[in-house]
């Protein structure tokens, strides 16, 4: 069995690639700033949770030692400077904070949930920052998968509201429509979380397209 550290894992694609983890029996380590999420579940009592802030390393260093395997879902949609939420930081920043951190812990496999595209209305520094990040990390001491799925639907969307969701939904079932979409085509949030998980135990491709995640979720 594997230890794996989900960086992000109170999140909505992080607390899924948890509890897949958890349910193969591996030994799974969140580090987020909300700790452990709000939900009753088997699962969640199992993860050992740590609050601490990304930027701060001395915090959450020591949680890399015997992992694996790194997920990195920790992303953001909308910013608010005055709190140190940019796209910059957030998308970019803490992706390539964190790869280092678990180069020089040993870790064998690093996996980043990265963009397809920007989504409607949003600032292009929020896709500038991940394309940022997943180059400054591809070179490093350890294996790097990036993943580039498209708008990620599913329930407890914290990013959109109910309607989108459902649209995202519903646009993903209709297979004329959704075949013409592209890398924009909308994944469910299990597809996303599962393909990650996979691709942490088993490090093959570096990028990982719509496509590509939808076939190892299988």
């Amino acid at each position: 069995m594997a230890t794996l550290l989900v960086v992000g894992g109170s999140g909505f694609i992080g607390r899924d690639v948890c509890r897949f983890a958890v349910r193969d029996g591996h030994e799974v380590r969140s580090v987020s700033r909300s700790g452990r999420p709000d939900v009753d579940a088997e699962w969640a009592d199992a993860v050992s949770w740590t609050s601490a802030d990304l930027f701060r390393p001395n915090a959450w260093r020591d949680r890399l030692d015997g992992v694996d395997a790194v997920v990195h879902s920790v992303g953001a949609l909308t910013e608010s400077p005055s709190d140190g939420v940019t796209f910059e930081r957030v998308n970019g920043d803490a992706a390539v904070l964190t790869a280092l951190e678990a180069e020089r812990a040993g870790v064998d496999a690093f996996v980043f949930l990265s963009a397809a595209a920007k989504p409607p209305g949003v600032r292009n520094a929020y896709l500038t920052a991940k394309r940022r990040a997943e180059s400054s990390i591809a070179d490093l001491d350890l294996d790097v998968v990036t993943l580039r799925p498209g708008p990620v639907y599913g329930e407890g969307q914290p990013h959109l509201p109910g309607v989108a969701d459902r649209v995202l939904r519903f646009l993903a079932s209709a297979r004329p429509i959704a075949s013409r979409l592209g890398e924009a085509r909308p994944l469910a949030v299990g597809t996303v979380a599962r393909a990650s998980y996979r691709a942490a135990l088993d490090p093959g491709e570096r990028l990982l397209d719509v496509s590509d995640i939808r076939e190892l979720a299988g």
